[in-house]
Parts: C-alpha cells; structure tokens; sequence
C-alpha cells in the first residue's frame, strides 16, 4: 500500500543530519512520493537538490509563503517567477497568514493573487497556507473562479462551513495533517461530512507531528498515523483512503504514487 505526503519541508535544516534516513523511513512506511514547497527565494534552490537528490520520490513546489512576505516582495517575487519551470509541480506553499501579525497585510494580499495569476498562467495547482484570512483569501480566488487549475488547502483545520467554501473551488482538496490526531481537535467530526475524494494526507514535517508522535520532529513516515485515523474517521479500510486520495493527488498534480 503506498501513499503519498503532499507536503514536507524535507529541504530544511532540520533534516540536513539525517535526510537519507528520513525518506528511507518515509519509504518503508509506505511514502511513495512526497510534494515539497518552497517558501522563499533561498528554499527554491534547497528544494530543488533535494528533489534532485530523490528523483521519482520528491517533487519541488515554489512560492512565497506569506508569512515570508516583506516591503520587497515585488522583486522577490519577480527572481522566483524567472526560476519556475517544468521541474515543479505547484505553486507553493503561498496564501494568507494574519495569525501573528497584519504589518504586511496588503503585501500579502498582493503577493498571493500575484501567484494565483502564475498558477492560471502557468497551469499548475496551488498549494494554499491560510490562517486567520479565509475570507480574504476566498475572495482572491473567487476573482479567478473560471480559470484556476486546482490545487490544495493545506493544513485544513476548519468547520463544516469553512470546508463547504473551499471545497467550492473544482479540483481543489483539503490537506489533512497530524492535527487529525491531536486530542481537542473537531476535525474526526467534520471529516465525515467531506467527501474522501476530496481531502489528500499531508505532514507538514518538521512541523505538527501526530499523536503519538507529539512533540518529536515530525517527518514523512509519520503520515501513516494521519492515514490510520482517516480511516477510522469515515469508517473504512487503510487501503481505501490511499487509494482515494492517491487519485486526488493524481487529478490533481498529475503525479502517481
């Protein structure tokens, strides 16, 4: 039974001691591919030797994050554009983050509809981070309904409500991650109300690590405990949540586990 991680920050430092073991264990566990996003100008090339150094297995994404959006993202995000290529995947990991701060609220703003327009341009999916900024971010796509190529709302974390909205957008899915696992989150309760065909799994590694993982460094293995608790949630086989949401991720980044 393979699966695939639909986003792991494998390029990091965190890993730089470790990294064979890392995707050797992601192997074994079943991790036949994972997506990789880049989130800054420097990661763009730390992404691309690490897809370099796993070929078939790791697969380059590139955007700015919007926490990592400054006064000059207009030229960060002019040199990023010149490296986007037929090497990556999706544009990622980009949207809107309010949560710690809104000093660079309109920035942000600009600089996610700036990458939406490469997504449609380009046509590749979007791999989306929001928190704090659903409606802002809702209304962005919406500008551009009728041309965008899919993608995936990363880390999911909302109600029924917040799903139904997103899930609006044809083609996109819900990323699903180690917040599954944790003990005070709703999610085993809205999970059932969203169709399987429409979430995929996720890590996020080094960050969130599931439950029993907790507090560890998290890593691409470790998706077969949200795979685990998937399955629980909609009451059927391990087997079928990777079957579904290897199709998901097949629609809708072209790549098969």
């Amino acid at each position: 039974m393979n699966y695939v991680d639909t986003h792991a920050h494998i390029d990091g430092a965190e890993f730089d001691a470790d990294r064979d073991e890392v995707v050797a264990r992601a192997r074994a566990a079943g991790v036949s591919k994972v997506l990789v996003p880049a989130i800054d100008l420097a990661s763009v090339d730390s992404v691309l030797r690490t897809c370099d150094r796993y070929p078939g297995f790791a697969y380059p994404m590139a955007g700015l994050h919007p926490e990592e959006v400054r006064a000059d993202f207009r030229a960060v995000l002019a040199t990023m554009r010149s490296r986007i290529d037929g090497r990556f995947v999706a544009i990622g990991e980009v949207g809107i983050d309010y949560y710690w701060s809104r000093e660079f609220e309109k920035e942000q703003l600009e600089a996610f509809e700036e990458q939406v327009r490469w997504a449609v341009e380009l046509r590749k999916p979007l791999m989306v981070h929001c928190r704090k900024g659903q409606n802002e971010m809702v209304a962005v796509l919406r500008r551009y309904r009728g041309e965008l190529p899919g993608g995936v709302f990363h880390c999911f974390t909302g109600n029924e409500r917040e799903a139904e909205e997103l899930l609006a957008f044809d083609n996109f899915a819900l990323g699903i991650g180690g917040v599954l696992t944790f003990k005070k989150s709703h999610l085993p309760e809205v999970l059932p109300h969203i169709p399987l065909q429409r979430i995929v799994l996720e890590t996020d590694s080094p960050y969130m690590a599931p439950v029993p993982m907790r507090g560890k460094r998290n890593e691409s293995a470790f998706v077969s405990y949200v795979l685990a608790r998937v399955a629980d949630c909609y009451g059927v086989s391990q087997e079928t949540v990777a079957e579904a949401t290897n199709a998901t991720v097949e629609r809708i980044f072209g790549i098969k586990a």
